[in-house]
């Protein structure tokens, strides 16, 4: 059984004709491919029993690479997404920013 690809959408179900993102696309994947590869260490020293705070600034440091890439993602979305929208429709331009606000808020608690 085969299945459709995914297709990017927006909030509220409105497809989108790319993402944000998609200039960058290739540097957050590279990012988050590294990222995934420290969790995989990190996981080894656990099961080689490293000194845990080699343990914990491993861990520190993958968290940051994460913020760094949500940090991208978020200029991506205003510098795209949100500055679009406000050019084609100040309705659509308020959601965008309501939405980037609510994130931002989720992000700064982090």
């Amino acid at each position: 059984m085969t299945s459709a690809p995914a297709t990017p959408r927006h909030a509220h179900g409105q497809h989108a004709r790319t993402p944000g993102y998609a200039d960058h696309k290739a540097d957050h994947l590279a990012r988050l491919n590294k990222i995934e590869g420290q969790i995989r260490g990190i996981s080894r020293m656990v099961s080689d029993d490293r000194y845990c705070i080699d343990v914990l600034t491993q861990i520190s440091a993958a968290g940051r690479a994460l913020q760094e890439v949500a940090l991208g993602l978020l200029d991506d979305h205003v510098r795209g997404c949100v500055t679009d929208a406000a050019r084609s429709d100040p309705t659509r331009a308020e959601e965008k920013f309501a939405e980037f606000s609510d994130t931002l808020r989720r992000a700064l608690r982090l």
